[in-house]
């Protein structure tokens, strides 16, 4: 299964993340980081978790096709899906179709007492 992780990280913790890849040699995954829950709940509203959810392992869609799969119009759907390109979540195909290229998702973040 091609599972992606999102959650919350440190640069530091990317940066280890990184590096561990450079010296074993071995892939340590697919990582979307955030630097706080925050920035990740403004970038994954409910909206677009409804797009990443009719994409999960459906392969390169329209966006047409996306809005219909969500019952939304195409423009609202638009503006999502350049928000989870630009946040690494969603690819854009040669064609011009998007896809998330991945078959499930795994949120890992803490929640601590301050």
């Amino acid at each position: 299964m091609n599972t992606v992780v999102v959650g919350v990280s440190s640069r530091e913790e990317v940066n280890a993340r990184f590096l561990r890849a450079l010296e074993t040699g071995k892939p340590q995954g697919a990582y979307r980081s955030f630097e706080s829950t925050a920035e990740l709940w403004r970038t994954l509203s409910p909206k677009r978790w409804d797009v990443l959810k009719v994409m999960t392992g459906a392969g390169a869609l329209s966006l047409r096709e996306v809005a219909r799969r969500v019952h939304r119009d195409v423009k609202g759907v638009h503006s999502d899906a350049h928000a989870l390109l630009n946040a690494g979540l969603l690819d854009k195909t040669d064609d011009g179709k998007i896809i998330f290229p991945f078959d499930s998702v795994h949120v890992d973040f803490m929640l601590q007492a301050a």
